[in-house]
């Protein structure tokens, strides 16, 4: 019996972490600027395609995995920059729907420039196989993933938390007028800030790709279950997010195991009781990362 149940709950695990991941990228952007960032699945695709070229061109793994989520965060920022800085004031409907149209504008472009179907990529050698633990193998893959995932967690913990623009950045989300009378400058904010959502996305999409496989509609597959994670967790909430995201990925995986027919709606399933709950999710907070 555990011989079956372990690696289902290491999987999950997994997938509770790139689910957690995208979740936390969204939830940076919608409580600073109001933006629901429809597009964020795209970005994370765009990661792995790069990453993809740069391998087939010759480029280690190890390069690519740090250089294609920076291209992915430069694209980023100049889309948010000269598309959606405009609508930051206005009725949100009109930020979904654009990145929405943007979406599916990349979705395109993928096809037309790498094909409708997926392309192999996968990680280098030394990350195959796996480590035994007596009762089942762990894929040394899917322990790298988890290492690079929660490291990065930290990292942006720190970064939140212990950092002076960090600060500026949670206080903005609190009050941005009050900040900005303070002498800071919101746009820059609202960039970084953004940034700091490409950069999780493209992490996650280079990762991602090994492990899902890479094709025009990986990152927008994602989305979904990042959505309800966020909700699950509390939107604003870094800590709710990873929870979230485990709490899902260990019920689709254990769903899977025992009830295969249900694993699509097992997630939906969880957040419907969640909000009966607690409307704002386990850990939500009214606009502050807590």
């Amino acid at each position: 019996m555990l011989s079956n149940v372990a690696p289902s709950v290491f999987n999950g695990l997994i997938l509770g972490a790139f689910y957690a991941f995208v979740a936390i990228g969204l939830s940076l952007i919608m409580n600073l600027t109001g933006t629901i960032n429809l597009a964020h699945g795209s970005f994370l695709t765009l990661a792995g395609y790069l990453a993809f070229t740069l391998v087939s061109k010759g480029t280690s793994f190890w390069f690519a995995l740090i250089l294609a989520p920076l291209l992915t965060v430069v694209v980023g920022v100049v889309i948010e920059r000269l598309l959606i800085v405009p609508l930051y004031k206005r009725d949100p409907i009109f930020s979904l729907l654009l990145t929405f149209g943007l979406s599916l504008i990349a979705e395109e472009v993928y096809r037309l420039i790498w094909g409708p179907n997926g392309v192999p990529f996968s990680a280098p050698g030394i990350l195959g196989g796996g480590i035994s633990l007596g009762f089942m193998q762990f894929p040394t893959l899917r322990l790298f993933i988890a290492v690079v995932l929660a490291a990065a967690m930290v990292l942006l913990a720190l970064f939140l938390w212990r950092t002076r623009f960090g600060l500026r950045l949670r206080a903005a989300i609190q009050d941005t007028e009050m900040i900005s009378a303070m002498g800071t400058n919101i746009q820059v904010l609202y960039m970084v800030n953004f940034a700091l959502g490409m950069a999780l996305a493209g992490l996650a999409g280079v990762l991602a790709s090994g492990l899902l496989g890479l094709s025009p509609t990986m990152g927008n597959a994602l989305l979904m279950p990042a959505f309800v994670v966020a909700i699950i967790g509390g939107m604003g909430s870094l800590f709710g997010s990873i929870v979230g995201g485990l709490l899902v990925g260990l019920a689709i995986s254990v769903t899977t195991l025992f009830i295969p027919a249900a694993n699509e709606v097992i997630m939906y399933i969880l957040m419907a009781v969640v909000l009966l709950i607690r409307p704002r999710g386990l850990f939500g907070t009214e606009g502050l990362f807590g």
